[in-house]
């Protein structure tokens, strides 16, 4: 399929991971594809930014119309995620935390609306399903993750009328490299791989191409009548209630 021929999208965080499964998919399917991260990308149009920087949503957006032309896809889905309980956190990680995840895909639409209501565009934002329920020790990540969900709802409200859509994908366990990496500096990486499977009731874990393939359906005009909603994309794992 070429559904994005013609068209131009823009992944945050898209160097590796979901991100760089998403911006691969899109560039299969025909689009120009710039990431934006921190450092180049030597796979796509990479774009240096550090999104605890609140100029650098504008000024990605300003350089991706600069380039191109035009913008017709936003995927936000840089973000960091650090573990602490409440009373652990300071306020400057917090404040870090809810920057990254929830501030910088804010700011990035709304440097990108002007553009997006051009081009009848899409958005679509990585959530988690951490926004839905909890890991102990993520009281920053879950928090960051709820509210870009809220605001995926508050976008397509506000701006459907314009041919403009929002939605998100909430993803389980998937396999990138930073989960690889955790797993093979647990003590028994084979056993941890074993257990992590049985969570889920397709009893294994999720391929970032999984992620990529929902969201390229998302930002594709075959999906005109969907928006405001947020995916899970997880392997039944939400579904599974613990044993009695």
């Amino acid at each position: 399929m070429r559904r994005f021929e013609g068209k131009v999208a823009l992944v945050t965080g898209g160097r590796s991971g979901i991100g760089q499964a998403i911006a691969a998919r899109l560039t299969e399917e025909g689009a120009r594809v710039f990431t934006a991260q921190r450092g180049g990308d030597d796979r796509f149009e990479g774009i240096a930014a550090d999104f605890t920087d609140p100029a650098a949503p504008a000024q990605v957006v300003a350089e991706v119309i600069a380039r191109a032309g035009q913008l017709d896809v936003l995927i936000n889905n840089a973000g960091m995620m650090q573990e602490a309980r409440v009373e652990e956190m300071t306020l400057d990680d917090w404040q870090k935390n809810l920057t990254v995840n929830l501030t910088a895909p804010f700011l990035m639409i709304q440097a990108a609306l002007p553009h997006l209501r051009k081009t009848k565009g899409s958005i679509v934002n990585t959530g988690s399903i951490e926004g839905l329920g909890s890991n102990p020790g993520h009281a920053a990540y879950c928090a960051s993750k709820a509210g870009l969900h809220g605001l995926t709802r508050a976008v397509a409200v506000d701006h459907g009328a314009e041919g403009i859509r929002c939605n998100a994908i909430a993803p389980g366990w998937i396999d990138t490299e930073l989960n690889l990496d955790f797993i093979d500096s647990m003590p028994d990486p084979d056993a941890f791989r074993r257990d992590i499977g049985q969570i889920h009731p397709v009893a294994r874990t999720g391929r970032p191409e999984e992620v990529a393939a929902l969201a390229a359906f998302l930002a594709a005009e075959e999906s005109g009548f969907i928006t405001g909603q947020v995916y899970t994309v997880d392997g039944g794992r939400m579904a599974k209630l613990s044993l009695p």
